[in-house]
């Protein structure tokens, strides 16, 4: 088992882990990267190893990536006599939430890698797939938290008040012109209100009312053009009704954008067929290493069945073959973008 003993760099991360594998030969650097957190999401799948834990799962199929990695450690320590540089074996943390890329790259444990590397599963893809393309493929993702307020009254009396819960009805309706509306439609973009929250009882017009929710675009520049139209519906739409109105505009995740070196390097080395993948609104904090450092994010089958529940759905299932391709993607698009590199 000496073969299978790889050095941890230290991280002072408060979950996660940093493993480290020096090739035989001098080379670049680069990074293999499984994110590792579950969802606090109660399960209802009959699987045998469903979660052991009430109200929590691994609803996006994290577990399938760290697998992978693991797996990909093993047969790279195996073959380190052959490796052209070293690679860096990164257990991320806090993808779903916390900022968990940004943590990893305020450690500055990543300021020698020249690429990184990563992969999501995906439930609507068969077994064994590997969907990649350089360029745009998964949207930023952004949250929004909007607080009116006005003045409070008995409900009999509106007179005597500012109704907050007309303003907030009237601005989750104007929001939605903006994407049918100032948004080019061949850049695509989505404005979800996910949360209402107004009032405590049935006979009182509260003072104030609240709404959150989520923008996603493809690009930062049609990000910033949402957020200042958004913000510009939300407090005029306020002062109509003699209220003000704030919002609090947070950005989740950029959007991916494969860098086309490193993704050609990675399918050079892939023996799997590469599917085209399609885009999705859905976002993923690999994109904020890609920010940094030149970087490929793949999909990867994980299902494929007709009624296959979708990620961070509590009937979600990942199939346990989806690891055996995790592995070889990780382990072949490794080698190969190390040697590649190494030539140039």
């Amino acid at each position: 088992m000496t073969n299978w003993q790889i050095p941890i760099e230290p991280t002072d991360l408060d979950t996660g882990l940093l493993a480290v594998i020096k090739g035989a030969n001098p080379g670049p650097t680069i990074a293999l990267r499984a994110d590792i957190d579950g969802l606090p999401i109660q399960e209802q799948t009959a699987l045998s190893y469903k979660s052991k834990n009430p109200g929590v799962m691994h609803a996006c199929g994290h577990d399938l990536h760290l697998s992978s990695l693991l797996g990909a450690a093993y047969q790279l320590n195996q073959q380190k006599d052959q490796l052209n540089g070293t690679v860096k074996l990164l257990f991320q943390p806090a993808e779903e939430e916390g900022f968990g890329a940004d943590q990893v790259l305020e450690k500055n444990v990543l300021d020698d890698v020249e690429a990184i590397i990563g992969f999501h599963n995906q439930p609507d893809l068969p077994v064994g797939e590997i969907a990649l393309k350089a360029g745009t493929l998964m949207a930023g993702c952004y949250h929004f938290d909007i607080t009116i307020k006005g003045a409070g009254t008995h409900a009999a009396q509106p007179q005597n008040g500012t109704d907050v819960v007309v303003t907030q009805a009237a601005i989750i309706t104007q929001l939605q012109t903006i994407v049918s509306r100032n948004q080019d439609p061949f850049h695509a973009a989505v404005v979800s209100v996910t949360k209402v929250n107004a009032g405590k009882t049935w006979n009182v017009l509260p003072e104030t009312a609240k709404l959150e929710g989520t923008v996603r675009a493809f690009t930062e520049a049609d990000a910033e053009k949402v957020q200042q139209r958004l913000i510009q519906i939300v407090t005029k739409t306020a002062e109509s009704f003699e209220q003000t109105a704030t919002v609090n505009w947070t950005r989740g995740a950029d959007p991916i954008n494969n860098d086309p070196i490193i993704t050609d390097l990675v399918k050079q080395g892939l023996t799997t067929e590469i599917s085209q993948p399609k885009l999705t609104m859905t976002a993923e904090d690999f994109a904020t290493f890609e920010t940094k450092i030149p970087g490929t994010f793949a999909f990867i089958g994980s299902n494929g069945s007709k009624n296959a529940h979708g990620v961070h759905d509590p009937s979600f299932e990942g199939k346990d073959e989806t690891i055996e391709t995790g592995i070889r993607y990780f382990v072949e698009s490794g080698k190969s973008v190390l040697s590649g590199l190494s030539k140039a």
